[in-house]
């Protein structure tokens, strides 16, 4: 089961990161991260390499006696941070369209836009040609001409470049559609999978690993409007129960580490 769900080892980067992850400001004295990996059986030492070697891998930047996550990081907090509490709007039937218009793309390129269009939620429908219902904040305005906040709102560089970004409406069942761009199936049994372990399992190092695959999987979640998904998509309950790890996370922190 434990292969299924994507239970990655816990490891003093692991514990590191995760940690950086779900605090705001993202930065901590070195001292708290070698407590926390103390509470999960990791050794000062290891914790303190750990944290050399992701300053050196450009994870992590260190000042002052503190580590923070670098840039790249912090664009995964925000992405998780979205995938915690999406900031969906209301949907009027309207998708995103956007359809690659740049030419001799170099492989890096396109790499990346793939990427970008992951980050972004949009699914291939073809070569060339990403899509979603339009309701997710965009570039700086919703669609109803309102001013959006939020660091994953406008369109990064390598996209911009690339695209062209049209709105439309799909001729047939919608619903349809986005079952045919998202594998919603699998992602509802993985999500209950998920909640099952993590509300059964009792000991905090594994309530750990599990909640950092649900954010994860949270991550995939395409947030569509609830109009296009199955009447009993786990999306919310799972959110919920990391929510409940999260609280009880902070109050051992605040007993053990921050005090």
């Amino acid at each position: 089961m434990e292969s299924s769900l994507e239970i990655r080892p816990l490891t003093a980067r692991s514990i590191v990161l995760s940690t950086l992850l779900g605090v705001h400001p993202p930065r901590l004295p070195a001292r708290y991260l070698v407590r926390v990996g103390e509470m999960f059986g990791v050794a000062e030492g290891t914790v303190r390499v750990a944290l050399s070697r992701m300053v050196n891998s450009g994870d992590l930047v260190q000042g002052g006696g503190a580590y923070a996550l670098t840039e790249r990081l912090l664009e995964r907090q925000a992405r998780q941070d979205e995938s915690r509490l999406p900031r969906a709007l209301p949907w009027d039937g309207t998708w995103e369209i956007a359809v690659i218009t740049a030419e001799r793309r170099p492989a890096a390129d396109r790499a990346a836009l793939r990427q970008a269009m992951s980050a972004l939620r949009l699914a291939e429908l073809r070569e060339g040609t990403w899509l979603r219902p339009a309701n997710l904040t965009r570039h700086g305005t919703d669609p109803g001409g309102g001013e959006a906040q939020g660091a994953l709102d406008d369109r990064p560089g390598i996209v911009a470049r690339q695209c062209t970004f049209l709105r439309g409406r799909p001729e047939g069942d919608p619903a349809a559609l986005a079952a045919e761009l998202w594998d919603l199936d699998a992602w509802t049994a993985k999500a209950r999978a998920l909640q099952t372990a993590l509300t059964e399992t009792t000991g905090m190092a594994e309530r750990f690993t599990l909640a950092a695959a649900v954010l994860r999987h949270l991550v995939d979640d395409p947030i569509l409007p609830p109009d296009l998904l199955p009447a009993d998509w786990p999306g919310p309950g799972l959110r919920a129960e990391y929510e409940r790890f999260e609280k009880e996370f902070e109050r051992l922190l605040t007993e053990q580490v921050l005090a």
